[in-house]
């Protein structure tokens, strides 16, 4: 079995009297496209907000590239970076100064050589130097992945990697990620709502509701297990019935 890059174990966000994330344990293999997947407030972006550092668990441990991230999240911030066409990027930036900017908060010697080997690769050069303002949902998409790839992290977090993207393009984004994967032996941590592209992409998938991880394993174990032909028939199945916690292990 491949060493873990994520060790998850109790982990648990209380908000007041409301429980986002109960008590979960799992771990990512090493050199693995892991999905997280689940509707909406499940508790995927609580649970990635943690693994970042971004917000301190009500109780339970976190360890992430062989580091406690609780106690010792310095150490391995700059192996890692996060993804979200959702978040944006300050908009009266380039996006070259933008990827200028990130460049210099993860301390990057060649930042010029990684943002020009990017441009390249993701096919950034007819907006590069535009405000990130006036880009197009399509074109914020991919410069929001060249912001999440700028310092090559060892694992990479992303939540709808290929949201307002063409088919086409987003089809090429998926191969890219998993040709990133291959090249470099980075660990893919993605959220989607794309079941065919977590059937494409993902090894091992991670099924939350309600706060809970309540199933785990490979599309093809659980649509065996569920008796289903498509993943996204499984995740409707888990939607919409009830099932309990599981300590999952891929």
């Amino acid at each position: 079995m491949k060493e873990a890059a994520i060790r998850v174990n109790g982990l648990t966000k209380i908000y007041g009297k409301t429980v986002a994330v109960d008590n979960i344990a799992f771990e990512v293999k090493t050199n693995s496209i892991t999905a997280l997947l689940g509707g909406n407030g499940a508790g995927k972006t609580t649970t990635i907000a943690m693994l970042l550092g971004l917000l301190l668990p009500t109780s339970g441990s976190i360890e992430v590239l062989g580091e406690n991230m609780i106690r010792s999240r310095h150490r391995v911030l700059s192996r890692m970076n996060f993804g979200s066409p959702y978040v944006d990027l300050p908009k009266r930036l380039t996006v070259r100064e933008n990827l200028r900017v990130f460049a210099a908060l993860y301390g990057m010697t060649d930042a010029k050589g990684r943002i020009g080997q990017l441009v390249d690769e993701l096919d950034l050069g007819d907006f590069i130097d535009r405000p990130t303002g006036q880009l197009s949902s399509g074109q914020s998409t991919r410069g929001a992945l060249a912001k999440a790839l700028i310092n090559a992290p060892e694992l990479l977090l992303l939540d709808e990697p290929t949201a307002s993207l063409d088919p086409d393009t987003a089809d090429w984004v998926r191969g890219y990620l998993e040709g990133y994967r291959d090249a470099t032996g980075a660990t893919i941590l993605l959220a989607s709502h794309n079941m065919g592209e977590v059937e494409r992409m993902g090894s091992d998938v991670l099924m939350m509701k309600q706060g809970r991880i309540v199933d785990c394993g490979s599309p093809k174990d659980l649509i065996a297990r569920h008796g289903r032909q498509t993943l996204e028939e499984v995740f409707l199945d888990i939607a919409r019935a009830n099932h309990s916690s599981a300590t999952a292990t891929l």
